[in-house]
């Protein structure tokens, strides 16, 4: 699957998926911008893989949520670049929580973040990619869009959200030669999954056919795929990447 001459962004791609899915772009060639929003530590990194895998990227720092910083820092990589062919909505954010004890605070950062944030970053890179007729959209949703999750309302329902989102602008961008789908990811290892205590960890295995944790890779392969030409006749879908958990 080769990318040369393709730019590509990730937003939240400084940690987890999104650095995972950055490197593995980049190796295949396209220039990658690394969204980060607080953690420029952690996207120098990412950028440090990148290089070893032999690709090249910028780290570019902006928050999803703020649609002026989101539109200004977009455009400023388009005139950079001249154009952009990928953009991976992977930034998230998590504050769990049961419903009746849920801050406002809360639900609508994680909805600004998850939700808010790949529209703004869906609108910021439509245009070019419609005047250049094509281009690839892929939104990282979550297992928990389809299944729900006690405690996560707030999470599950941006990434819902985020499924709707995916199959409307497939049907609106597609008379452009866009494709625009979703991973949704199961119990993937990374820090959002780290604080889970040993127990929790072994009755979730006992749930997955597979019976182990996902990788940010086995993600990342997933997104290479739908970004590539390779996918050229894939939009609108949904493809879970779950070892089984859901089906």
């Amino acid at each position: 699957m080769n990318l040369k001459g393709k730019v590509a962004l990730v937003t939240g791609g400084s940690r987890g998926i999104g650095r995972a899915v950055s490197v593995r772009l980049a190796a295949a060639g396209a220039f990658v911008a690394v969204n980060y929003a607080r953690n420029e530590e952690a996207a120098r990194e990412t950028l440090r893989l990148i290089g070893e895998a032999g690709g090249e990227a910028e780290a570019l720092c902006f928050d999803v949520a703020d649609h002026g910083a989101a539109t200004g820092a977009i455009a400023g990589l388009i005139q950079r670049k001249g154009r952009i062919d990928i953009l991976v909505n992977n930034a998230g954010e998590s504050r769990d929580g049961l419903l009746v004890r849920m801050k406002e605070q809360d639900w609508d950062r994680v909805i600004g973040t998850n939700l808010k944030g790949a529209f703004n970053c869906s609108r910021a890179v439509a245009y070019t990619m419609m005047k250049q007729r094509g281009g690839r959209i892929v939104n990282v949703s979550s297992v928990v869009a389809l299944s729900g999750n006690a405690g996560q309302a707030n999470y599950s329902a941006s990434k819902a959200g985020l499924v709707g989102l995916t199959k409307s602008l497939a049907r609106e961008l597609a008379p452009r030669a866009i494709c625009v789908n979703a991973v949704a990811p199961g119990l993937i290892d990374t820090d959002m999954t780290s604080a889970m205590t040993e127990e929790q960890r072994e009755r979730v295995l006992g749930e997955i056919p597979l019976s182990r944790l996902g990788t940010p890779d086995d993600v990342a392969g997933v997104v290479l795929f739908l970004a590539s030409d390779e996918a050229g006749y894939i939009t609108g879908q949904v493809i879970g990447v779950n070892g089984g958990l859901y089906m």
